[in-house]
């Protein structure tokens, strides 16, 4: 959904791309503030996008042979002998783990 500056049409520099930034509505007798009915849409809870795609927190190597083809895998609060043996399984099985700092290599 596109979230629109109050008055974005009454002032020139409102209309180019780049300087159409979200304004909180304020004011006493402003009705996007008020949320009425035919007026545009007010930044709140409940407009986000959910995420498609489930994510699994691993905590040992059964839960690694648990995750399927669709799931994000974050791996746990785990020592670094554990987190070394889920890397190295991993891998093995082609899974990308999102929350992992990649070595650079030289």
């Amino acid at each position: 959904m596109k979230f629109i500056r109050r008055d974005w049409f009454r002032f020139g520099k409102f209309k180019r791309k780049k300087k159409q930034k979200w304004r909180r509505p304020t004011g006493r007798d402003n009705k996007m503030r008020e949320k009425r009915k035919g007026y545009p849409a007010v930044v709140s809870i409940g407009y986000k996008k959910q995420n498609r795609r489930i994510q699994r927190v691993i905590f040992n190597l059964k839960d690694l042979d648990r995750i399927k083809k669709d799931e994000i895998v974050v791996l746990g609060k785990v020592g670094k002998k554990k987190r070394e043996e889920i890397l190295k399984k991993a891998k093995e099985k082609n899974i990308s783990i999102s929350n992992i700092k990649r070595k650079k290599q030289k």
